[in-house]
């Protein structure tokens, strides 16, 4: 609990990659704060709607009113925009000779804040966006997170929205290959997003009944899988469906990366085809990959989604009335509960090596790579 003065006015905006369900939060909070009689306003494009106001004709944030946000629950992406680029806390910065250097702008982005009279912040996100939430809080700024993630990556929280229609996404595509892979005969390799937690792609891969599943929480070695598909030949099955997760890498090995840039995550990608020369090789049948990418941040939420997303946009509000900073909302079925961010901040959420998924995955005869 904190001692803040009354609110009047609070400001939410949206981090790092988009997922299904963004807007239904941002429906939630309007409402609620609504209700409570304060102003909600929407800040552009994470904060660059504040740091850069002269690149908006709106100013860069604007007041939401129940008319910006009528019949937006079902609409994928955020009407407030995202970006994964430009961490405050560490703000790539060119220098007189030409270089880069990341600065720490914490401090310009609280005096923003002040100068537009907000009282207190909703900041929807993940990792980064919480882990700066956390630093705003421990500069005197009234801040409650709410997490977002097709990843499923966040600790404190049992799930993040997003995360359901990603799945449901996925699982789709994984149906829809296995008839082209038994037409021909062939053995296609799916890479799914997830970063350096493998939940889409176990979830995905169990429910679409995928063959072997590559997960960055267990390093894999292509032989067992290159020996689960010659086994399968040899019973009959002619295809096979491989799901990896873009963080998967091979004993002993590390994960494929496309690219790295100051002031932003490196983005992870490639290990799908990695994977399908190399199981070519080992087993003589002709591989395919699929990238799904970025398919799975968009489209519409599913009703789990957007029911997760509403009720975290008003528990946000209900926890800046009730005189909470410095906290996420977290699910813990079957209740909203409020987590302090500094558990939360830095902290990674894998797939357990133990959990019933997973032993469930062996059961079936699912090949781990192990």
């Amino acid at each position: 609990m904190s001692d803040h003065p009354a609110i009047r006015r609070i400001a939410i905006n949206t981090g790092g990659g988009d997922a299904p369900g963004l807007n239904a939060v941002i429906r939630a909070v309007v409402l609620a704060a609504h209700n409570h009689g304060w102003e909600c306003f929407g800040i552009r494009d994470g904060f660059n709607g504040l740091m850069f106001p002269e690149q908006y004709s709106d100013g860069g944030a604007f007041r939401l009113t129940e008319a910006h946000v009528r019949g937006i629950t079902h609409l994928g992406g955020t009407i407030l925009g995202t970006t994964n680029r430009g961490n405050p806390l560490s703000y790539p910065t060119p220098m007189p000779d030409g270089t880069i250097v990341e600065v720490d702008r914490s401090d310009d982005l609280v005096r923003l804040l002040a100068e537009r009279d907000i009282d207190a912040l909703v900041m929807v996100g993940g990792d980064g966006s919480l882990t700066i939430a956390d630093a705003l809080v421990r500069k005197g700024v009234r801040v409650v997170g709410v997490p977002k993630t097709i990843d499923n990556d966040l600790d404190q929280t049992v799930i993040t929205f997003g995360f359901d229609t990603a799945v449901a996404f996925a699982t789709e595509c994984i149906d829809r290959l296995h008839s082209t892979a038994a037409s021909h005969r062939r053995v296609l390799v799916v890479e799914l997003m997830g970063r350096y937690a493998g939940w889409i792609a176990l979830n995905a891969g169990i429910s679409g009944t995928a063959d072997a599943i590559l997960l960055p929480e267990i390093p894999y070695n292509l032989q067992h899988v290159a020996d689960k598909i010659l086994e399968r030949e040899r019973a009959g099955h002619t295809f096979s469906i491989i799901v990896v997760a873009e963080g998967a890498r091979p004993l002993g090995g590390s994960v494929s990366v496309l690219a790295r840039e100051v002031g932003r995550a490196e983005r992870l990608g490639g290990v799908g085809e990695r994977v399908a020369a190399e199981l070519q090789a080992l087993t003589s049948k002709e591989t395919r990959v699929v990238v799904l990418g970025h398919l799975l941040r968009g489209g519409t939420p599913t009703s789990f989604d957007r029911l997760i997303a509403l009720r975290f946009g008003a528990a946000a509000v209900r926890a800046l009335a009730e005189g909470y900073s410095g906290v996420m909302v977290a699910l813990d079925p079957p209740t909203v509960r409020y987590v302090p961010l500094e558990l939360v901040a830095g902290r990674m959420k894998t797939v357990p090596l133990d959990c019933d998924t997973i032993v469930t995955a062996r059961d079936l005869g699912i090949c781990l790579g192990d």
